[in-house]
């Protein structure tokens, strides 16, 4: 095979495989039960497929426009009207994208300049730390207190320089499965007045907010709106993660200048699905029906895991329940995690590779959004440690 004739310098010389593909991987060696990676293992609404066939059969199969299917589009606005009274643009202020980490890649890369600052909490999804690297920006972490996972605002005002052009928020939390409160919003809202940062806010586990909790979108807040990029996610909310469809909203300053970068990310996104999602969004119920479909799982787990040598640890949103392992072993959490999936055939991903330098708290994630028989398998093997 031929080899490329001199050194190569990476621009992430840091970075390796993803934890979720190396336990995925090692799940499938031993045949354990996966609940590492964040993935349904049902499928998605009978209807839902029906309307993909529908649409594929009637034809809609070459490009869409490259801001997205217009009946997507204004089922977006309909929808964040009706759940938030936040007025979007169909026309300028929303744009469908292949997969929320295209989005979120794409507002940093039309955003952000060499040498910007960009804060993020820690633990930290993988994909945020590279897409601003990747720009030339500088990572600035914020960490999420332990075990709580709560942002620290007198630290988080600390960090805020001339520099900061952007931050990064996650609610729901992944991978921690906790939610912000309005507090939290009122005082990053309160931080940002009169300066030029913008808010990019992961909002993929929007519909997944427990015990009468409400989620504190960044479109409640005035001050946050007028400068956020807002992600969403029809994979996770659908069942279709495999689909790789998401969305973005941003005031049409903001979008004017993502929609100059995701043209020549993407350009555009699968048709047929996106004229099948739009049927299927004027469905009335659905985020009802998933919440409670969640919260079930959630509540199964977390029932059956009282009684064993796990700690749990809270889990206010999301599909992921993390867990304390430390009656059980004093191994650290990489380590455990793929003894886990060895000897008994769990897999479940250590909190430790969402920290930059791989902080460890004896702190482990499972993800829940599996079918009764598989949550029930895999329960049965975790109570016996």
């Amino acid at each position: 095979m031929p080899t490329y004739p001199r050194p190569l310098s990476s621009r992430l010389p840091h970075v390796g495989t993803t934890i979720f593909t190396v336990m995925s991987a090692l799940a499938n060696e031993h045949g354990a039960i996966n609940l590492s990676q964040g993935f349904p293992d049902f499928d998605a609404p009978a209807d839902l497929l029906a309307l993909l066939n529908e649409h594929a059969r009637a034809g809609h199969n070459q490009y869409a426009p490259m801001t997205g299917v217009p009946a997507l589009r204004e089922a977006i606005a309909a929808k964040v009207a009706a759940l938030y009274g936040a007025q979007y643009d169909v026309d300028a202020e929303i744009t469908v994208t292949a997969g929320a980490t295209q989005a979120i890649f794409t507002a940093v890369a039309a955003l952000v300049h060499p040498g910007d600052e960009v804060i993020v909490f820690t633990p930290v999804y993988d994909s945020y730390g590279p897409s601003i690297e990747l720009q030339g920006g500088k990572v600035v972490y914020a960490d999420l207190t332990v075990p709580g996972y709560r942002p620290d605002w007198d630290a988080v005002a600390r960090l805020i320089t001339p520099r900061t052009r952007m931050i990064i928020i996650n609610s729901p939390h992944n991978p921690t499965g906790t939610i912000w409160t309005a507090e939290d919003m009122v005082r990053l809202e309160a931080l940002v007045r009169d300066t030029d940062i913008v808010i990019v806010s992961d909002e993929v586990y929007e519909h997944m907010v427990y015990d009468q909790a409400r989620h504190e979108s960044v479109l409640r807040y005035p001050g946050l709106a007028e400068r956020a990029v807002v992600v969403s996610s029809f994979g996770k909310t659908y069942h279709v993660t495999g689909w790789k469809i998401a969305y973005c909203l941003a005031p049409r300053e903001l979008m004017a200048e993502f929609r100059k970068a995701h043209q020549f990310i993407v350009f555009t996104v699968h048709a047929p699905s996106q004229y099948a999602l739009a049927a299927f969004m004027s469905k009335p119920g659905w985020y009802e029906q998933l919440k409670a479909l969640y919260q079930g799982k959630r509540d199964i787990f977390r029932q059956a895991l009282s009684g064993s040598r796990f700690e749990l640890l809270p889990c206010q949103g999301t599909y992921f329940q993390c867990v304390k392992y430390g009656a059980i072993s004093e191994e650290g959490d990489r380590a455990f995690v793929e003894r886990l999936t060895r000897e008994h055939g769990v897999a479940a991903i250590p909190v430790s590779a969402f920290y930059p330098n791989g902080d460890d708290h004896g702190v482990i994630r499972f993800c829940f959004a599996k079918s009764a028989t598989t949550l029930e398998k895999a329960l049965e093997r975790l109570i016996r440690l």
